[in-house]
């Protein structure tokens, strides 16, 4: 099965306040190798984004007016979805926003049975220390350098790299054993004959000569 990293943007930090989702990104990986499947929208919040929300992501009001609306996209969102697991930084945020969402189009929310919360994880491992995703970030030397404004599918990005550290595995690389089990396959193997060949006895006197006479000369 699939993971599914997920990252959303909002006009704020509350769905009590009608605050609504401006963007949502998911990248597929499999074994947490990109598959290449990436699902991204940026949505008509169908309201006016404040001004903090403007400076955190960058989406203004007027870009987003001509935007697909959140019940545009649900169906195509949750097909992407599916029946994978989702790894999402701080899932009590985005959970809610999009169950809230969900809810308001009569539409079947998310589970949290399907949650893997990286912030959960990374607060369990680093009790007591920053664990935003840009501390993560910095902790694990992760390139921050694109990030100059919050953007779900750069911090999709982002959570994927984190996340492998913070299950202190290596970063998945494309798999070269079949090559590696071929050359294995054709390599010589060299079987050594144990037989002893005893020296005849003219190869003997011939030895014996030798070590008497060259053996004594000078040779430096």
């Amino acid at each position: 099965m699939s993971e599914i990293f997920l990252d959303i943007e909002t006009t704020g930090l509350n769905f009590k306040d009608n605050h609504k989702i401006v963007e949502i990104a998911c990248i597929e990986t499999n074994e947490l190798i990109p598959t290449k499947r990436i699902f991204h929208k940026i949505i008509n919040p169908e309201r006016n984004v404040p001004d903090e929300a403007f400076r955190v992501h960058g989406y203004s009001s007027d870009f987003l007016k001509d935007k697909p609306k959140f019940r545009e996209i649900a169906d195509e969102l949750l097909n992407f979805i599916g029946e994978n697991d989702l790894v999402i930084h701080n899932a009590k945020f985005d959970i809610p926003f999009l169950n809230h969402e969900l809810n308001l189009i009569k539409k079947n929310i998310i589970s949290k049975n399907k949650i893997i919360d990286t912030l959960e994880l990374s607060r369990s491992k680093y009790p007591g220390s920053s664990n935003s995703l840009d501390a993560l970030c910095k902790r694990f030397n992760v390139d921050l350098s694109k990030r100059t404004k919050h953007n779900a599918i750069l911090d999709c990005e982002l959570l994927r790299e984190v996340y492998i550290h913070l299950l202190d595995a290596k970063e998945p690389k494309l798999s070269f054993s079949t090559k590696v089990e071929k050359e294995n396959n054709h390599r010589k193997i060299v079987n050594y004959s144990k037989k002893i060949v005893m020296p005849t006895e003219d190869e003997l006197k011939s030895h014996n000569l030798f070590l008497k006479t060259e053996l004594k000369k000078n040779y430096f």
